[in-house]
């Protein structure tokens, strides 16, 4: 089999995948997709550099088993100074954090920091009161989208490999709502050799390496998106979310792991 011949036939199971996905989190066009749980949104803002950050990495390792959220780990540029340079680190994930606390009114970006949902926060290693925020931002979601026409998102397979995003429904709470296609690797293992973590072997379980907006301002019913096989980034997998230009709040969201 040709490399060309390969690559097509993984791209088209990507994009078949993605279907199920969406399917699963309740954003298909299906009658039940309005009562199906919603898939709630954690992402951990982290660095290798920070030595309280590996209780909070593993707490998203965990996070990453369960059906009902969508865990992703963002790695911050401003630990990089102190002596461990963090690999994946990106000033676009600590300007990501910067916008939420200025939406939650933080004065200031932490790691290990949660953000769930795109509505609140706490630091990333208290497990319960992370739990406690998820079960509270699924209860919130549900019933914003009660007696509504919430949010739709249905992928199918393109010709080459890449995929048309369909988007339906009305989103609530925002003027206009961003369409942000997220690229995450599978697991890594890396030996720190000096800064606070020196010495330790750290494993990331969902590192983000790329984050791209496909749509800057839909203001709900009826639109269609094309993703290329390009933007189909990291090793791992990518995270489709639609989320509200206005407060943060996260409107719906869809995963695929490949």
């Amino acid at each position: 089999m040709t490399h060309d011949r390969r690559h097509f036939l993984k791209r088209s199971l990507i994009a078949l995948s993605l279907i199920t996905a969406g399917t699963m989190a309740g954003f298909s066009n299906s009658t039940d997709a309005a009562d199906a749980t919603p898939l709630v949104v954690v992402e951990l803002f982290t660095s290798q550099g920070c030595s309280s950050c590996p209780p909070a990495e593993a707490f998203l390792k965990d996070l990453t088993k369960r059906d009902d959220v969508l865990a992703l780990e963002f790695h911050v540029d401003y630990w990089d100074y102190i002596g461990w340079k963090d690999p994946f680190a990106d000033p676009a994930f600590t300007a990501r954090q910067r916008h939420y606390n200025t939406l939650l009114g933080s004065a200031y970006n932490y790691t290990p920091q949660m953000v769930i949902d795109g509505t609140a926060h706490e630091v990333g290693s208290r497990r319960s009161a992370v739990e406690a925020r998820i079960e509270s931002a699924a209860m919130k979601r549900q019933m914003r989208e009660m007696g509504s026409n919430p949010p739709q998102m249905t992928v199918t397979p393109t010709a080459g490999g890449g995929a048309q995003i369909t988007l339906d429904g009305m989103p609530q709470d925002a003027e206009s709502y961003q369409v942000l296609l997220i690229g995450f690797d599978a697991p890594h293992e890396t030996e720190v050799l000096r800064g606070e973590n020196s010495g330790k072997n750290l494993v990331n379980a969902r590192v983000v390496r790329s984050i791209e907006t496909l749509s800057s301002n839909w203001q709900g019913g009826p639109a269609n998106l094309t993703l290329t096989p390009d933007q189909m980034k990291g090793t791992g997998g990518c995270a489709i979310l639609i989320q509200s230009a206005k407060t943060g709040a996260i409107a719906a969201a869809t995963t695929l792991d490949y």
